[in-house]
């Protein structure tokens, strides 16, 4: 009984358990929990930049060719567009099928809306505005930062990762007596970051009870019930999607869906409990090393993939516009539909991995299409937070499934840890985080003590 309730994952479930009970009894006093949840996923945040840095660097740095970085780039896109795309696909089609917005008189939800929901609507809606305008252009510029340091300050994702990429360049160019010192040091950075990263997460059952018990507390369970059958396509769409798209994936590999996510359950645990996709990140690149996955197919992948393969903020989106449309009774042709489909491939890649990011893109694709009233996201302010875990744990087992497809199709994948992670021999849930090979074996001196070594 003891080491299960030192079990993280148990901890994690007891806390969901209790923010429900608490959000449902004490809604006042659930919703004032909120900045417990917040201050535990700002946490994180601040380990996000350094740690994605340091893991990208080493993985560069330790990898000697410089064509095979480009070229598990390159697959990582390509691999990332199809899939969303594909998400994308199958959100439109479920929306139409199932037509969750049909019978519902959005106008005059609209029109009759508390005061602080419209307020909350215009703050989307400006929000939207602002975003009115994106196009490629714009996206791939902003990757480029203003200055190094502001890039860590502001914890941009995308930027952090250009700087990494470049800073890994640069030191598999210079002389070993240049490189490789840096490289050791970098490698002692990542052991201490991974350590304090450990620390965090002893408080991940304090972050995902705030959670909880805010988002119950604030919305109630009854603010389910009229948007019910919205939340339920969203729900079985984004099952099918995993159990059916990412299972095919993964066995077409030789890889089992139902393992990975036993090892992963700590994370989707995290991530249900906070809603934030974003708060599993470091913890994601630490355990897909340890699944078998090399450093820097895991260190590249999975920080791009939280701007470019948000499959379940994908589903989410085209299932909620699709219902907006049918709440507004607007009819969308095949091509309007399509076009759609091509506006949110832009949109759904400047999105988040944060609590809250896919409504406001939800607002700016409307913002951007002028066929459904921008006004109409107001009718999801009460079911957001609710499908936003749903859109999280999407994204994080999407990212994964990618990362593993990656590594195996660059042979970048070792089956003995593999092997030792699914018999829980590679980690548990009280041990210390750290890298799983702290610098490449194909470095001329790794000297790193053996006992480092797994």
């Amino acid at each position: 009984m003891k080491k299960l309730a030192s079990n993280l994952t148990f901890q994690v479930l007891t806390a969901i358990a209790l923010g429900v009970l608490v959000g449902t009894l004490f809604p006042g006093f659930g919703a004032a929990l909120k900045p417990i949840g917040d201050t535990f996923i700002n946490l994180i945040k601040m380990l996000i930049a350094p740690i994605i840095f340091l893991t990208v660097v080493l993985g560069i740095g330790g990898m000697g060719d410089l064509k095979k970085v480009g070229r598990v780039g390159g697959k990582a896109l390509l691999y990332f567009e199809i899939v969303t795309t594909l998400a994308l696909i199958i959100g439109v089609t479920a929306a139409n099928l199932a037509q969750p917005g049909v019978g519902i008189d959005a106008r005059a939800s609209v029109a009759t809306q508390s005061a602080a929901q419209a307020t909350e609507a215009s703050k989307y809606t400006a929000q939207a505005a602002a975003g009115e305008g994106m196009n490629w252009v714009d996206f791939f510029t902003h990757i480029v930062p203003h200055s190094l340091v502001g890039a860590f300050a502001e914890g941009e994702v995308l930027q952090v990762l250009l700087i990494a990429v470049l800073f890994g360049l640069a030191i598999s160019r210079v002389p070993a007596e240049f490189g490789e010192p840096l490289m050791k040091t970098f490698d002692r950075l990542s052991h201490v970051l991974f350590g304090v990263l450990a620390l965090v997460m002893r408080l991940a059952p304090l972050g995902a009870f705030g959670g909880m018990a805010f988002t119950i507390g604030k919305y109630g369970l009854h603010a389910l019930l009229p948007l019910g059958k919205l939340m339920l396509v969203v729900y079985l769409t984004m099952f099918l999607f995993v159990f059916g798209v990412l299972n095919a994936i993964m066995r077409f590999y030789g890889l089992s869906l139902w393992r990975f996510l036993g090892f992963i359950r700590e994370e989707i645990l995290l991530v249900l409990g906070t809603s934030s996709s974003e708060s599993a990140l470091p913890r994601m690149i630490d355990k897909l090393e340890r699944y078998g996955c090399s450093r820097s197919v895991a260190g590249l992948v999975i920080p791009t993939g939280y701007s470019f393969n948000l499959d379940g903020t994908s589903i989410y989106l085209s299932i909620a516009a699709i219902f907006l449309a049918q709440a507004f009774t607007i009819p969308l042709s095949l091509t309007q539909e399509i076009t759609l489909i091509g506006i949110l491939m832009l949109t759904s890649k400047g999105a988040a991995g944060v609590t809250g990011s896919g409504f406001i893109v939800l607002a700016s694709t409307l913002a951007a299409t002028r066929v459904i009233p921008v006004e109409g996201v107001a009718l999801l302010l009460g079911v957001d937070r609710f499908m936003s875990e749903a859109r999280a744990i999407t994204n994080v087992i999407g990212n994964g499934v990618a990362t593993l497809v990656i590594a195996k199709s660059e042979n970048e994948f070792d089956e003995a840890r593999h092997q030792r992670a699914l018999q829980g021999l590679a980690v548990s849930g009280e041990e210390v985080l750290e890298p799983t090979h702290p610098l490449p074996e194909t470095h001329p001196d790794a000297t790193l003590p053996d006992q480092q070594r797994h």
